[in-house]
């Protein structure tokens, strides 16, 4: 997304509709039936839907103001250039744009004529601009986006048929990992139990500041070292971190009378969560170094709102979430990281370990599969007793360039994906857990075999770095 990307090179864009419908018709030519078809496909105000039927639904805006300088322009004159028209996703030195776009300019503004005062700064003769525009044609390099097949959160496509994924080795389930606390570090498990929500306490819990906004790593990258880990026999949740005592925070739901109960938002869904009190308050704040509180979602008050209706699964099924972003689940390939990590050792002087980057990407089930992003072409998958829903691609952002170990970023990792990805940032699928009356445990072990069921009419073939995949 080029708002993730602009991010990296610290641009704030504006994105989506306007905040207006009346303009958001006016500009992208959208009728009164086009904006009810949005909305009947889901659309709503501050959502991911970019695309409906390959027609957008908002626009990306950069704002200058009085304290906007020249430079600023040329900065996202030159984000442009390399992201979305250069052959590769390679930073442009800022002295080529900056030769293309500008002349001199005048110490005396003032000397300039009212109708030609930003003409010294817009100096782009025909003749460069239809070179650069051949230039970028004729490397092939750049394509009009295609049109997502459907959204974020849609579900696969009701016409997908039982197309089981023939030949080769077998999949299986490499590692687990579950995040008790929204954006804090992992927790690796080899089995655990699965409950209605997801994997048993992942992301039950999330750190708010002082306005009670959820905090991410986007905001405060040290949450990544912060590590808490489930001990299932005491009912406990411990929590550690470098130069802090360890603390622990109970289990069990604690909505009685002594529990502040409060609402949050996470992606704009409306969560009901109670504090878990001064302890661990204080001893988080201390740790970030700013005041922050520890909620966690109740039990007890569900909030419609962050409820789901999946109608891949049962029409009568309302899934529940956790405080996760999207989906119950996130799954990974290690032969698509393996992929990733070519791209990636090609740019960057140190490459990373396959560990780091499987960490960067943040995924409760990590599989190995025999060819990268074939991941990508199914339409469900069945892990010993228990049976998933693939909902749609994971688009990534920027917390995939901060180092989990130490809490640094580091850009390259976003734009190699961009690059080795035909300009998109997908990587991983989203599951749905589909309710299964079933004699076995729901229990989710490393070891197990995967099984996948193909979307119709899906052949597996490696992907090419050029080429992006139907990921639907």
């Amino acid at each position: 997304k080029v708002d993730s990307m602009a991010s990296l090179h610290n641009i704030h864009v504006r994105t989506g509709c306007f905040c207006n419908t009346g303009a958001c018709q006016m500009h992208l030519g959208i009728s009164n039936e086009d904006v009810q078809k949005n909305l009947q496909a889901g659309h709503v105000c501050g959502d991911n839907i970019d695309l409906v039927d390959g027609r957008p639904t908002g626009s990306l805006r950069i704002s200058f103001g009085y304290m906007s300088s020249f430079e600023d322009a040329q900065t996202f004159l030159n984000f442009i250039i390399a992201t979305r028209l250069s052959n590769s996703d390679a930073e442009i030195p800022f002295q080529s744009v900056t030769k293309l776009t500008t002349e001199s300019v005048p110490d005396d503004h003032l000397s300039f004529n009212k109708e030609d005062k930003l003409s010294p700064i817009l100096q782009i003769s025909d003749r460069e601009l239809r070179n650069f525009q051949y230039e970028a044609e004729t490397t092939g390099s750049w394509q009009p986006p295609e049109p997502e097949s459907e959204s974020m959160r849609a579900t696969v496509s009701e016409t997908a048929v039982p197309m089981y994924r023939k030949g080769g080795k077998p999949i299986t389930v490499a590692k687990i990992y579950l995040y008790p606390i929204k954006s804090c570090s992992a927790f690796e498990v080899t089995e655990w139990p699965v409950g209605n929500q997801g994997l048993l306490y992942d992301r039950n819990w999330m750190v708010v500041n002082q306005n009670g906004v959820c905090m991410t790593q986007k905001q405060e990258p040290r949450l990544c070292l912060v590590n808490p880990s489930i001990d299932l026999k005491q009912k406990i949740m411990v929590i550690q971190a470098e130069g802090m005592d360890p603390i622990s925070v109970p289990l069990e739901d604690n909505t009685g009378k002594e529990a502040v109960i409060c609402e949050s938002k996470v992606c704009s869904h409306r969560v009901k969560t109670y504090d878990c009190g001064e302890r661990i308050a204080g001893w988080l704040s201390t740790f970030l170094g700013r005041s922050c509180r520890l909620i966690r979602q109740s039990s007890d008050v569900k909030s419609k709102s962050h409820q789901k209706n999946t109608k891949g699964l049962s029409s009568a099924t309302n899934i529940s979430l956790s405080l996760v972003n999207e989906a119950q689940y996130l799954l990974i390939n290690v032969a698509s990281i393996l992929q990733l990590k070519e791209h990636i050792s090609a740019r960057l002087k140190e490459p990373l370990e396959i560990e780091e980057l499987i960490q960067r990407f943040r995924a409760n089930i990590v599989i190995s599969a025999p060819e990268s992003f074939e991941e990508e072409e199914w339409a469900e998958i069945s892990i010993g007793a228990l049976q998933f829903q693939v909902v749609g691609p994971c688009s990534r952002c920027q917390i995939i360039c901060i180092d989990q170990q130490s809490g640094e970023r580091n850009k390259e990792i976003l734009q190699s994906l961009s690059a080795a990805r035909g300009r998109k940032t997908n990587f991983g699928i989203y599951l749905m857990n589909q309710p299964l009356c079933s004699p076995f445990s729901d229990t989710l072990s490393t070891g197990s075999q995967v099984l996948p069921v193909l979307k119709e009419n899906t052949e597996i073939q490696p992907p090419t770095s050029s080429e992006e995949k139907c990921s639907g």
